[in-house]
């Protein structure tokens, strides 16, 4: 192999499992609020795809049926 590519390449696993524990401990408190946007987003680009029009959250002032 090339000198290059082994100062260059893909991480490991084991370099994987330290990349993710470092972003847990940065991201950790975040997370939930993150993963909640995205999910957020992702369905949003689904109906925006298919065409299909979500219902109306229920606003603050009308109780839900």
């Amino acid at each position: 192999m090339h000198a290059s590519l082994l100062a260059f390449g893909l991480p490991s696993g084991a370099e994987w499992i330290i990349i993710l524990v470092i972003a847990l401990l940065i991201f950790g408190p975040k997370l939930p609020s993150i993963m909640r946007g995205l999910g957020g987003s992702m369905r949003e680009f689904k109906n925006g795809m298919s065409g299909e029009v979500p219902p109306a959250p229920p606003t603050a002032g009308t109780p839900p049926r």
